[in-house]
């Protein structure tokens, strides 16, 4: 098995969006709390909806993640600034 990608075909939801070969690494796309995660997510209101979304369940989704993270991580870097959970420390 490759740590780059894996099947879970056991799952009661495989495939679940509607592929026979998807990487299921990132079951929960670490990208959802970024607005501009490079997905194909439409916007209902405040509300993100990734449900059309296989950028993190293709052949590429390792990579892309990867690099997504290494963007938003490398900005966190340069200016300094942590994220905070809650709203009152920051």
């Amino acid at each position: 098995m490759s740590y780059k990608h894996f099947i879970n075909d056991k799952c009661e939801y495989f495939p679940c969006h509607g592929f026979a070969e998807q990487n299921c690494l990132f079951c929960y796309c670490p990208l959802y709390f970024f607005r501009d995660c490079g997905g194909d997510a439409k916007w209902k209101g405040n509300v993100k909806d990734c449900s059309e979304c296989t950028k993190n369940h293709d052949e590429n989704s390792y990579q892309f993640i990867m690099e997504r993270l290494g963007k938003a991580f490398g900005n966190l870097k340069e200016n300094g600034e942590m994220l905070t959970l809650d709203r009152k420390n920051k």
